[in-house]
Parts: structure tokens; sequence; C-alpha cells
């Protein structure tokens, strides 16, 4: 049975940043992707940042340039670093899953239908 965990939630400062984790078991396969999507109130879940099992990365606008996604592959687990967050990085954070590497195979890798599992998600609020 494939399980994602997330940690590293919790309440942050404007201008401060955070470094959520995602723990993967369960799965046997080795190609695949992972990413973050997060969903911030009264908005749809958006894709932020995925890596593919290659290392490949794929950033949202609203994530470049301040965000790093990371891989331990040998450990299943995936990392994402943001910093600069303001009031709209506010949301619940969460980890997905895909069954095949996505963006070798020409796929969206920040679209939500592309992947399979996912975790209960971590809250991350951002406030003075």
């Amino acid at each position: 049975q494939v399980q994602l965990v997330e940690t590293g939630g919790g309440s942050v400062q404007p201008g401060g940043s955070l470094r959520l984790s995602c723990t993967l078991t369960g799965a046997t396969w080795s190609d695949y992707a992972m990413a973050w999507f997060r969903r911030s109130p009264g908005k749809e879940r958006e894709g932020l940042a995925s890596i593919d099992s290659d290392g490949t990365t794929t950033y949202a606008d609203v994530a470049k340039g301040r965000s790093v996604i990371s891989l331990e592959h040998a450990k299943n687990i995936v990392h994402l670093q943001m910093s600069s967050l303001n009031s709209e990085d506010t949301g619940t954070y969460f980890c997905e899953r895909s069954l095949e590497r996505l963006v070798k195979n020409g796929r969206n890798p920040l679209m939500r239908y592309e992947y399979r599992y996912w975790g209960q998600g971590t809250q991350v609020t951002v406030s003075s």
C-alpha cells in the first residue's frame, strides 16, 4: 500500500522560509515523478514544483526563484524549500506521486490528474 506522509508545516512569519518533507512507503517502481501541491483558502489545489526520478525539476511561476525541490531517491523522500513567504503562501501542502516519469513522457508535471497518490497534507500559515 502506497503511503505519503508530509511533515514540516507550521507557522511562519512573512519573509521567512519553510522546508517540507514527504516520506513515501510502499512504492516499488523506479520511474516516477513527485510533486508538491498547495491548496490555499478559497482556491483550487495548485502545483508548485515537481521532480522526476531522473532529477528533472519543474516549477510553477508562483514558486520559481524562491523554491527548491529535491529528492532523496534511495530513501523515497522529497523536500520542498521555499523562501520569501507571504500570506498568499498560507495553505495545506500536499505531496503527490505519479506512476511514471512525466517530463520525459511529455506530460505536464504540475497538473493534479497526472498523479495517483497523495498524502494528508501539512498546514503552513504565514502570519505575523
